[in-house]
């Protein structure tokens, strides 16, 4: 019997102190949910009138850059430059051997006085024909009387009829003397207007061969670059074989794509006269360059601006790529904002009362600020100044989300040009 009661005072016992304990526990204090907050920076800001630039890419080209070409066959005997050298005007470039050249001048004088002496000979025949024609003229008007004279004869039977027939024929060749004579000069007119066309041909063909030899030396006609060189020394080109480029270094352009949207306010500037500068990015010191023209064909991209450069550069080459930024027209009620503070192309986020506040914006460039940096310059009429603008990027920004934003740092300056 004790046996079957012990184990019902251990659960007795159990069950009691359970009680007892759960009697005695300690309530815990209800927790309360708290909204999580994000650290961000803000920037305060005052709306003012600034002028925006744009930044395009393009790349120099040159419109006085020219091809050599070899202004007939033969062989390069001198090639004293190379390919990307600085040449002084009057510079020895390229020339082809003159022992290729001289045998066709000399071909092409040779030519001209062999047609030359045809003329003179064709006019000296000319003269002696006159004097020729007076003189079988006055033969056949001698033979025309000794025939009539030995017809009479004939006629009275005084002299026999074989010498009427000889008359005849002395008659007969003297007038046809006189007429190959007289064909002789009326053609020649035609032989003189012929030998005349083959000489000025001859002429012509001189004078170019004459011109093709000297362009065989071709010496720089500025001071400038050789471009890429397509001949070595010694090799032996065709007519018409691309030698060498040559372009100076003044008047370079630079040629780049503005998108369609900003292309419209560049090409009214123009019209109105107005000047509109530009400098490099990335380059020191930068350089000015000028926008001079906006091209006559535009695609989907854009259209093509073409700017110059104010002073050449030594270390410039056609075909560089070039950043640069383009100062635009001045914007009212605009604000300067680092990148960081932009959401895709048109919000930022105002801090009201602790949390994310949207705002549409219209970006209207870029601008550069005394620290050295690219700021975005946007412009909405919902910004006023005082506002706080939230600079920190957060991958998960919304409307109404909590931050807690440090001390305000002041509005940033631009360099001059606002």
């Amino acid at each position: 019997m004790r046996k079957r009661l012990v184990p019902v005072l251990i659960i007795a016992l159990g069950v009691i102190g359970f009680i007892v304990l759960k009697a005695t526990r300690s309530v815990p204090e209800p927790v309360t949910p708290q909204e999580r907050s994000w650290r961000v920076e803000t920037l305060q800001i005052q709306p003012d009138a600034f002028q925006p630039s744009l930044t395009l890419y393009g790349q120099l080209e040159s419109p006085l850059r020219f091809t050599s070409m070899a202004p007939m066959a033969g062989r390069i005997a001198q090639l004293p430059v190379r390919d990307g050298q600085l040449v002084n005007q009057g510079s020895l470039l390229v020339a082809l051997d003159d022992a290729d050249i001289e045998p066709r001048l000399q071909q092409a004088r040779a030519e001209v006085a062999d047609i030359e002496a045809q003329l003179a000979s064709a006019r000296t025949e000319h003269a002696n024909d006159l004097q020729a024609l007076d003189l079988e003229e006055r033969i056949q008007a001698n033979a025309t009387r000794a025939l009539e004279r030995m017809q009479q004869l004939v006629t009275r039977e005084l002299a026999p009829r074989a010498e009427l027939e000889a008359a005849t024929d002395a008659q007969d060749r003297a007038a046809l003397t006189v007429a190959i004579r007289r064909r002789s000069i009326e053609a020649y007119p035609s032989r003189l207007a012929s030998l005349e066309a083959r000489l000025e041909s001859a002429t012509a063909a001189l004078d170019s061969m004459r011109r093709d030899a000297e362009r065989s030396r071709f010496n720089a006609p500025f001071d400038g670059v050789v471009g890429e060189v397509q001949v070595a020394e010694g090799d032996q080109v065709a007519a018409n074989a691309p030698l060498l480029d040559f372009y100076p270094l003044h008047g370079m352009e630079l040629r780049a794509t503005v998108p369609q949207i900003y292309s419209q306010a560049l090409v009214e500037a123009l019209a109105r006269g107005e000047t509109l500068s530009a400098t490099t990015l990335e380059m020191d010191p930068p350089l000015q360059l000028t926008l001079r023209r906006i091209a006559g064909q535009a695609d989907a991209r854009g259209v093509e601006a073409l700017f110059t450069l104010d002073q050449p550069h030594p270390g410039l080459r056609v075909g560089n790529l070039l950043a640069i930024s383009v100062a635009r027209p001045a914007r009212d009620n605009s604000v300067a904002l680092p990148y960081s503070a932009i959401y895709g192309n048109r919000t930022i986020y105002q801090l009201v009362e602790g949390r994310m506040h949207r705002l549409q914006i219209e970006r209207v460039g870029e601008i550069l600020m005394e620290s050295g940096e690219r700021w975005v310059l946007v412009s909405s009429s919902d910004l006023a100044p005082g506002m706080q603008i939230i600079t920190t990027h957060l991958p998960n920004a919304m409307q109404g989300l909590r931050v807690d934003a440090s001390a305000p740092a002041a509005t940033s300056t631009a360099e001059p040009g606002r």
